[in-house]
């Protein structure tokens, strides 16, 4: 598995049987790479990709799963070719180089497809350009709905029916919080099930699999009392299944600790979370592309107008108010960046006890 960016540890970017890379197998990939350059400039994704490539190739694998990050088409893992492609949900971000609206984001996002290789659509309805671009390519398109579907399961609470081709079998819920994630688990058998008929009813534990798989920074509770949950989240479309999940989860008291790039739409992200967050605490970001918590503030307090908004240096000294202040049944949710949930999460680790 290959996912893009890191929290903590650039090694989290490269898994093997759930497993972080090595710094030895990483090291020696860097060294392949690096010998194989000549006079060729790569930039730091690129080269970590190509080295990503090179371990993986090395090992003995059923499958690999590779995350195809900004828009698609030119990212540069996108130079393998799929046996199966996957597409979620396709929000406003990263307009300056994918184009101003969702049509034109979709064509960038299609990229990713092959001729007459399946891609899996985990919205009920995508974009016209991917359907167009799937029918160009006389790639077969499978639709969350219409083609495979994940509903609850009469066998009890956290029972969900997967089906697909006139097959059906009952599997587990996705232990991360989220409709979203009942999305993404949809997708991932849908897929399964294209490039193995019959693992998924073959297979008795894949509902431990699904029990037990957690990617951190997503909806992730890190502390109890108060309770302090990070999302990795940075444009709309994430800030909207957040608050879907806090409102479905009866979250009512909730501050929000924010920290945003600069050139990500803050006022969307404040409109999307308006309704369950009573209080912002708005923290610097560092970098070139970063801001200050004054400038944050200004631009969440013109979004809304009524809402309680405070400025902060560091998204330490964010934290620090957060915890210090918080009511009694207030929840913290840390949102805006990997950038932001690595700093918070570090944060916590040094200065209070992490949730098991």
């Amino acid at each position: 598995c290959y996912t893009t960016p890191h929290i903590h540890d650039y090694k989290e970017r490269l898994q093997v049987l759930g497993q972080n890379a090595t710094d030895d197998a990483l090291i020696a990939s860097f060294r392949r790479v690096e010998s194989a350059l000549g006079d060729v400039s790569l930039s730091y994704f690129e080269f970590g990709t190509l080295a990503a490539f090179d371990l993986l190739s090395r090992q003995t694998l059923d499958f690999a799963v590779m995350e195809v990050g900004l828009g698609g088409r030119l990212d540069a893992v996108n130079l393998l070719d799929a046996d199966c492609a996957v597409i979620t949900p396709i929000g406003l971000d990263h307009q300056e180089f994918l184009g101003p609206d969702l049509q034109s984001i979709a064509v960038e996002k299609a990229g990713i497809l092959r001729k007459g290789t399946p891609v899996v659509c985990t919205e009920r309805t995508p974009p016209a350009p991917v359907l167009q671009i799937a029918a160009d390519l006389q790639a077969p398109l499978y639709r969350r709905s219409a083609d495979f579907d994940l509903v609850s399961d009469a066998a009890g609470p956290g029972s969900w029916r997967f089906s697909m081709a006139g097959r059906e079998v009952t599997v587990a819920g996705p232990a991360m919080g989220g409709t979203h994630q009942l999305d993404n688990l949809a997708a991932a058998l849908a897929a399964m099930s294209l490039l193995n008929p019959g693992l998924i009813e073959g297979r008795p534990g894949i509902s431990d699999a699904i029990e037990n798989c957690r990617v951190p920074g997503r909806l992730q509770c890190v502390h109890g009392a108060p309770e302090i949950l990070l999302d990795v989240g940075h444009n709309e479309l994430a800030a909207e299944a957040v608050a879907t999940y806090l409102e479905d989860a009866g979250y009512d008291k909730v501050v929000c600790v924010l920290a945003m790039l600069a050139d990500k739409s803050a006022e969307a992200v404040a409109q999307a979370l308006k309704h369950v967050c009573g209080r912002w605490l708005c923290a610097g970001s560092h970098g070139k592309r970063g801001q200050s918590g004054k400038s944050l503030a200004g631009r969440i307090a013109n979004a809304l107008p009524a809402a309680r908004v405070s400025a902060f240096d560091t998204l330490g000294e964010a934290m620090e108010v957060a915890v210090s202040s918080v009511d009694e049944g207030e929840t913290i949710l840390v949102f805006g960046s990997f950038i932001t949930v690595s700093e918070a999460g570090n944060w916590v680790s040094r200065n209070i006890k992490t949730a098991d």
